[in-house]
């Protein structure tokens, strides 16, 4: 039997001609995991992110996706995640570095074809 395609296991795919446009997170929560927001910008220049939480298993689960226009529309969605996070947990997310593996899962830096 085989398992499902890496490509569909990942949060986000960065393809031929997009970039990593930032990735932040806040530091690890007792019995949840990390809450992470990775965004690309894409080859039209819109910028596509992803708030998601990576548990203490290695699953991650999605909470919200979206598409901005302007870095500046994606520095309003890092404040909203990081006041709901401080209301609720106590911490914000911060600048991480970028985790990056090809299809076949080796790992690489953070340049992007």
């Amino acid at each position: 039997m085989k398992g499902p395609e890496l490509r569909s296991q990942a949060v986000m795919n960065v393809d031929t001609g997009e970039e990593i446009a930032g990735m932040w997170a806040a530091p690890i929560i007792p019995q949840t995991g990390v809450y992470k927001l990775v965004a690309k910008k894409r080859r039209d220049g819109t910028i596509e992110w992803a708030h998601f939480i990576h548990r203490p298993d290695g699953t991650r689960k999605v909470v919200v996706r979206g598409e901005v226009e302007t870095k500046a529309r994606l520095a309003e969605v890092l404040d909203a995640a990081n006041k709901h996070l401080k209301g609720i947990f106590g911490v914000t997310l911060s600048p991480a570095d970028v985790n990056m593996r090809t299809l076949d899962g080796r790992t690489t830096g953070d340049k992007v074809h």
